[in-house]
């Protein structure tokens, strides 16, 4: 395989704010790289997450982004693996798979006791990859978000 993955920083910001803009579209969203771009770059000035980028061919294709939580049982830190795309034109190239095991080598170069996520009960590719990187599904508890009006 003729891919590369690094740890993005401000200095990939562009790169990545087009990756991420592409994802949020992907989950119904009006495109907008610039704010998407502000966002990214507080994260990167904040230290607030962690982003991997896939390159092919010396493009960037790809990303996984991660977040810092703490597991109230296990006493550690954890990531929250909240963000995973390829570029569509780069799919079925194991990509996604990669990311993940960087994320996972991550944890473990971080003391991070492990990853958690979760995704729409729609998205068919994401429900069948997760399963396959040694995910497992947590069916017994419900999760709720609450957002402010």
């Amino acid at each position: 395989m003729d891919f590369k993955i690094k740890k993005a920083s401000l200095e990939d910001l562009n790169e990545t704010a087009e990756l991420f803009n592409l994802y949020r579209i992907f989950y119904r969203q009006e495109s907008d790289v610039e704010k998407g771009k502000q966002f990214l770059k507080e994260r990167f000035l904040n230290s607030e997450s962690d982003i991997f980028l896939v390159f092919w061919e010396n493009k960037a294709v790809g990303f996984v982004q991660l977040y810092k939580l703490f597991h109230y049982t296990k006493l550690q830190k954890q990531f929250l693996l909240s963000d995973l795309f390829v570029h569509p034109d780069y799919r079925g190239k194991g990509l996604s798979v990669a990311l993940i095991d960087r994320s996972k080598k991550w944890c473990e170069e971080t003391g991070a006791c492990g990853l958690m996520l979760e995704t729409e009960k729609t998205n068919d590719i994401g429900n069948q990859l997760y399963p396959r990187c040694d995910f497992e599904y947590d069916g017994a508890h419900n999760y709720y978000h609450w957002w402010k009006k």
